[in-house]
């Protein structure tokens, strides 16, 4: 085995929480900074909460109401061609000759 490969292993490592809350553990890193701990994570807590730590869920809202805004959009493009599409070919020919725009 080769020497001076492995990195120093700490045994007394110290983990701090978002929530406040330090424990010991070993890790080759001297301090580790954690967002959700055993003290605060709802499976742990019982509690019903949701934990967001990278804003996924207002992502997902935002393109939520984009998409609506553009299915409505669409529905109304589809709505006037259908609306359009719906006139006579008389009506068309009535209008061409008056040179007015075609309404319903």
């Amino acid at each position: 085995m080769k020497s001076n490969v492995h990195p120093k292993w700490n045994h007394a490592t110290t983990v701090t929480c978002g929530c406040g809350n330090t424990f010991q553990t070993g890790s080759v890193k001297d301090s580790i900074q954690v967002d959700v701990c055993s003290v605060c994570h709802p499976f742990y807590t019982g509690e019903n909460r949701f934990v967001d730590t990278q804003g996924r869920v207002d992502r997902f809202i935002t393109k939520r109401a984009a998409a609506q805004q553009n299915s409505q959009k669409s529905k109304k493009k589809a709505d006037d061609k259908k609306k359009q599409d719906s006139l006579s070919f008389r009506d068309m020919l009535e209008a061409e000759k008056k040179k007015l725009p075609v309404s319903n």
